[in-house]
């Protein structure tokens, strides 16, 4: 006889426990949606004013490409006189010079494109004093004939770091 008087207890209590935790699944679910949501604005707005600063670092480092570019950085620095030595440091110098210039430019930048302009420096200034070595070159016009007949048919590190750029940008959108 307890049991049964039990009963419509223990069907109210069922009954309350199942509500209980519907309500509790719908107001996680909610709160969940609604943090999303909250994080997508975020990220949004966010995304909305860091875009144009990163659009603006790829442009610094495109310009910077092109500056250190060996066809362009050798018609740009024209040697003072006939000193290798001098002249190969000039061009150096001005490649580092524009290089430092832009380093913020790489928190704006991903590691992979920041690493291609790194190795596209250090691959521009090794050719120029791999060339400065050559026994055959006595002299800064020498240096410039001979860099600049290097690239006539050939991509550039610069273009080919270009060329990764702006594949990266297009992947922005």
């Amino acid at each position: 006889m307890e049991i049964q008087a039990l009963l419509p207890y223990f069907a109210s209590l069922l009954s309350a426990i199942i509500v209980g935790v519907v309500a509790y699944l719908f107001f996680k679910t909610h709160t969940d949606n609604e943090e999303g949501r909250r994080r997508f604005l975020i990220h949004k707005d966010a995304q909305s004013k860091v875009l144009p600063l990163r659009l603006q670092a790829y442009e610094r480092v495109t310009l910077l490409l092109e500056r250190i570019d060996p066809n362009r950085l050798l018609i740009r620095v024209k040697p003072r006189n006939n000193d290798l030595e001098a002249y190969e440091n000039d061009l150096i110098q001005n490649i580092e010079t524009e290089y430092d210039h832009n380093l913020t430019q790489q928190i704006y930048l991903s590691a992979e494109s920041w690493n291609v302009i790194k190795t596209t420096k250090n691959a521009t200034i090794q050719l120029i004093r791999q060339t400065a070595m050559n026994e055959k070159i006595d002299s800064a016009d020498k240096l410039r004939e001979t860099v600049l007949n290097h690239f006539m048919g050939e991509i550039t590190p610069s273009q080919k770091a270009l060329a990764y750029i702006k594949k990266e940008i297009s992947e922005l959108y």
